[in-house]
This record gives C-alpha cells, sequence and structure tokens, in this order.
C-alpha cells in the first residue's frame, strides 16, 4: 500500500523541520506501511527540510527500513551457528514451503514476509524464529503452523 499525501502529512506534522526527527519519522512511515516508498522519502525530506540523499542514506543504511513492499506479518528465521547445528536451516526451508516464498521475499498479496538472518542473539532457544516479534524458541518444522497461524490469529483481534 502506497501512502497517501495526507496520511504523510499526518505522521510528519509533528516533526516538521525538525531534522533530528528523521529516523522517528521513518519509522512511523514503516510501522504504518511496512516500507518506505519514494513518495514517502520525498515527503519526509521536505518536512523535516533533510536533503533527499540524506533521507535515502538513512532509509539504507539501517536494516529495519526496507524502500520494498513487505508483509503484514514478518517472519524471521535466525541461521546463527547455534540455531543451524540445531535444526535451523529445516524450519527456514519448512517457511518457505508453507508461505511459498523463497527468504527475502514477500509472498504476493504481502500478508508475509520471510528474512533470514545470522544471529538473533538468543542462543539458548535455538533453532529460533521470530514472527511478528514473538519469539519461537526451539522451533522445529512441526511448530510452524502453529507460529503463522498464531500470528494469523492476532489480525483478527
Amino acid at each position: 500500500m502506497c501512502p497517501s499525501t495526507s496520511e504523510l502529512e499526518t505522521l510528519t506534522a509533528r516533526a516538521s523541520g525538525r531534522k533530528q526527527a528523521l529516523i522517528q519519522v521513518l519509522q512511523d512511515i514503516q510501522d504504518r506501511f511496512h516500507w518506505l516508498s519514494p513518495e514517502a522519502l520525498e515527503h519526509v525530506a521536505e518536512a523535516l527540510g533533510v536533503p533527499l540523499v540524506q533521507v535515502y542514506g538513512v532509509a539504507t543504511f539501517y536494516k529495519a527500513f526496507s524502500l520494498t513492499p513487505r508483509g503484514r506479518h514478518i517472519c524471521t528465521v535466525c541461521l546463527g551457528t547455534a540455531c543451524h547445528i540445531r535444526g535451523g536451516e529445516a524450519v527456514l526451508e519448512q517457511f518457505e514451503r508453507k508461505l511459498g516464498i523463497r527468504a527475502g521475499q514477500t509472498t504476493p498479496d504481502r500478508a508475509y514476509t520471510l528474512e533470514r538472518v545470522n544471529c538473533l542473539g538468543a542462543c539458548a532457544l535455538a533453532p529460533l524464529a521470530v514472527v511478528d516479534g514473538r519469539y519461537h524458541g526451539q522451533m522445529s518444522e512441526a511448530k510452524v503452523d502453529d507460529a503463522l497461524a498464531e500470528a494469523a490469529e492476532d489480525e483478527k483481534r
């Protein structure tokens, strides 16, 4: 979904002219639309009085920001050493099968984005998957359905 000008104005209004609010404004837009469109970046540059190249620099520097549309649900599978040894690759492959996409992709309906990371810093929980910010430790192929069902159920609430 691309943001409308009025939606962008609402999200940038309280930070207007405050260059130091750049990251917070980008986070607000990312949280609302799940990505940073070129139109959004241009609007932020104008609203905050920051050069567009600086806005793009920040948006591309931090991994938390995406310049391509992402899903409403973010599924992240850890493949750090502990997770890899304990079956993280099989968990990732199960997510790929269930969602019909590969790591780094988003489902066509923009419901899910699947990511792989090198470490989530919770090795004692290996293998680990995070779905919508909720940690699922000692993850297995069999538990993937439950994690996805939980995300879908949370969306209904």
